[in-house]
């Protein structure tokens, strides 16, 4: 072998070692950059994880918030407290779904809400609440829109073959506001407690929640 070819193999075998040992480098780097996946919530070693608000839509501890404050001024009404508790069973409900009435995209937060005013009810015991899926299935069977918002006639005619007597009705609202660096986003939850009967309304309320962003 010529010196020439001996000298072309040392260098070509110390560069693929230099080209070796700046991959390594370079994947150590990037492992030590990785994004790594956190677990949170109760029972884990970052309980608080959720409390932190990363931007100003809802989320579900507002959405926890809003339903708990407003069933607490439910059961402190005259209506839960006559109507509701005095009933000689629990009367049926139903959930019609809630509107947003927000210029954002809440499609996931809106089923989120519905299934914890559902919960919520659910749990105090004192009403039956017809669940969502079978409603929906009616609605879908008899032509009924129900993202068009409450219509008081669909609804008698749901009523009644859903054996219901009170709608939840409601939407969501926000105020956006900015100024200079600042957004500020306040929303508000409103419900109605509607008789299907009579279409009187037997309670309403409303809460609210604000989110900001600075920076």
């Amino acid at each position: 072998m010529r010196i020439g070819d001996q000298k072309n193999g040392v260098a070509h075998r110390v560069g693929r070692g230099s080209l070796a040992l700046g991959l390594a480098v370079l994947l150590a780097a990037n492992a030590g950059c990785a994004a790594r996946a956190t677990r949170g919530g109760e029972g884990t070693a970052n309980p608080d994880l959720d409390r932190p608000a990363l931007s100003v839509t809802l989320d579900r501890d507002d959405i926890t918030y809003l339903v708990a404050d407003y069933l607490k001024r439910l059961e402190a009404s005259p209506f839960w407290q006559e109507t509701v508790k005095g009933a000689a069973q629990p009367p049926v409900v139903a959930i019609w779904p809630i509107q947003n009435a927000t210029t954002q995209h809440l499609d996931d937060q809106m089923l989120t809400l519905l299934s914890s005013i559902e919960t919520s009810l659910v749990n105090t015991g004192r009403v039956r609440v017809v669940d969502r899926s079978s409603q929906e299935s009616l609605a879908h069977e008899i032509g009924v829109q129900q993202s068009a918002g409450y219509d008081p006639r669909a609804a008698q005619r749901m009523g009644k073959q859903l054996g219901a007597q009170y709608f939840f009705t409601g939407k969501v609202t926000s105020v956006d506001e900015r100024l200079n660096n600042m957004r500020r986003v306040q929303y508000t939850l409103f419900l109605q407690v509607i008789e299907i009967e009579t279409g009187l309304i037997r309670f309403q309320n409303e809460v609210a929640r604000s989110k900001a962003l600075e920076g």
